[in-house]
């Protein structure tokens, strides 16, 4: 029974106007009443005959009480009629409704400047891939545990993928009951930084035993009357380990769920606390499950004039991919929205804030991003590199997708940025700050009616080095420095751009080439040590 008991509370919580829940009560309530009519009906009777036993039911020629078929009609009448009544049929409203109206966002506005040094050059195959490495220079650590799912999030202003450690098995958990050893967190900018964390335990854990187990201790001790979803492994800023686990109520009967906030869960202690969405802690990043707001999302369009538009007027549907992005430390579901039926352009993109579903619709026409992927593969074609799947970001007021290059064993070999509005218009590098000097030399020189480029043309100035260093990574060399002349202003610049980069001197004379985003960031695409031509 308790083996029965574990599996039920691990799937389904106790409130029957959930649809599992009504249908597991119509399941037990006819089990009751058909073992209730045996029994009145009859009985089993055991004899044994020649050493062996056998069990027969005989019948005392009662019939089944009509009350018994009448409760049972009830319950299942009951669950038919609210599974029809919540169809699309009946309230088209509810299904268009549920995501507000889109707010018309300005591009330019709303989404900050490209910052090459805090782009997210590591994806979750790529997050994955280097959490193993890290967790495989221990030999004993990884006979003991199995790396979870990584998660991207914002810690303490850091954007990273956490993986947590999990029991790799029964006897691996009896050993160990205080939980599983630490976390890896990788940098998602800097693929060169990743971090094992071993000063926590992951006690609570999916795939763990008794009440260890994270879906059992969620429903059994959070949440047991209350739809639980998406459960996400967090850290705070601290580095304190929590499960972020989304509440959520059916708003049109059985269908349409909508978050309502969070359950969280100190994943060493087990403390536990349920959580509105307008009082969650400010460390966690999002409560909306995704495959919620694209459903809603594909929804809105699909109803957009109605259940019976057969000719698919205005109907519009969501990319077939989507990314999680970071815009000035707020965390945002990105997905491309197309016409039905046109599968090669976007009419804007949709930016959905993941805690309150704030939805903003940016209407710019352009690729899709497959489209975006395709254009940046044929690139580099000779090498046979694939694309990630792009973000968009803001390079001087143009709207522009961002992906990394990658070979077959999914190692990051180059950068691509591509225009939305003409994706033959492309830059890649070996470098991120390359790649987008790269792609503002071909929008200046492809630079059409219907686009517009804030502030890129390009500005001259000579001065003294009066700072310099150089930043290694993975994803390239990058030189920084400042002017005696100018020093409200950081320079940044790759060091493919000139071979004299890395013979500059703090004194040197220097002219450089540089395009000015207007917040004191500069990004060089020329540069000439003077000082070195005149020695």
């Amino acid at each position: 029974m308790f083996f029965l008991g574990n599996i039920l509370l691990n799937h389904i919580n106790l409130n029957p106007i959930y649809p599992e829940s009504a249908f597991f009560y119509c399941v037990v309530v006819t089990a009751y009443l058909a073992l209730y009519c045996l029994q009145r009906m009859g009985g089993f009777i055991v004899s044994r005959q020649s050493g062996a036993v056998s069990v027969n039911y005989e019948r005392n020629g009662s019939a089944i009480p009509k009350w018994a078929l009448i409760v049972a009609g009830i319950c299942w009448g009951a669950y038919l009629v609210v599974s029809l009544g919540s169809t699309v049929i009946f309230n088209v409203n509810a299904y268009r409704g549920q995501m507000p109206d889109f707010r018309e966002g300005e591009f330019n506005a709303d989404v900050q400047l490209v910052d090459t040094t805090q782009l997210p050059v590591v994806d979750l195959e790529m997050a994955k891939k280097l959490a193993d490495k890290k967790l495989g220079e221990n030999p004993s650590l990884g006979s003991q545990v199995v790396l979870g799912e990584p998660t991207v999030q914002m810690v303490d202003g850091e954007l990273v993928w956490v993986a947590p450690t999990y029991h790799s098995g029964f006897f691996k958990w009896v050993t160990n009951l205080s939980g599983s050893q630490g976390y890896v967190i990788v940098s998602a900018t800097n693929p060169q930084d990743v971090r094992y964390v071993d000063s926590h335990r992951i006690k609570i854990q999916p795939g763990a035993y008794l009440f260890d187990d994270l879906s059992f201790y969620a429903r059994f001790f959070g949440a047991p009357f209350t739809g639980l979803t998406d459960y996400s492994f967090e850290l705070d800023d601290e580095g304190n380990p929590y499960w972020v686990i989304s509440t959520y109520r059916n708003t049109w009967g059985f269908r349409l769920p909508e978050a309502t906030g969070a359950l969280i869960i100190n994943a060493e202690t087990g403390e536990r606390r349920k959580y509105d969405l307008d009082d969650l802690p400010e460390w966690v990043d999002r409560v909306q499950p995704e495959d919620f707001i694209i459903r809603q999302i594909d929804n809105k369009g699909e109803y957009i004039n109605g259940f019976l538009n057969f000719a698919d007027k205005d109907k519009y549907k969501t990319s077939p991919g989507d990314i999680i992005v970071y815009n000035n430390g707020d965390c945002y579901l990105f997905t491309g929205v197309t016409s039905v039926g046109a599968d090669e352009s976007a009419i804007g993109f949709v930016m959905v804030d993941m805690v309150t579903k704030e939805p903003t619709i940016y209407r710019i026409s352009g690729a899709t991003e497959q489209s975006a992927q395709k254009s940046a593969e044929g690139k580099v074609q000779q090498f046979g590199y694939y694309a990630s799947w792009p973000i968009i970001v803001n390079v001087n007021g143009t709207p522009s997708y961002f992906m990394t290059l990658k070979d077959d064993e999914g190692l990051l070999k180059q950068y691509a940025y591509v225009s939305v509005k003409d994706y033959l218009v492309v830059g890649v590098g070996e470098s991120v700050p390359e790649a987008k000097v790269n792609y503002e030399k071909a929008l200046r020189q492809n630079v059409s009616s219907d686009t517009t480029i804030t502030e890129t043309t390009a500005k001259t100035v000579s001065g003294t080095v009066q700072r310099i260093a150089a930043e290694y990574s993975a994803s390239g060399t990058v030189y920084r420095f400042v002017l005696e002349n100018r020093p409200d202003k950081l320079f940044t610049a790759a060091a493919s751009l000139s071979e004299e980069l890395a013979i500059t001197r703090e004194g040197d004379s220097i002219r450089v080439e540089y395009l000015d985003n207007g917040a004191g960031l500069c990004e060089v695409t020329g540069f000439d040590n003077l000082a070195f031509e005149q020695k």
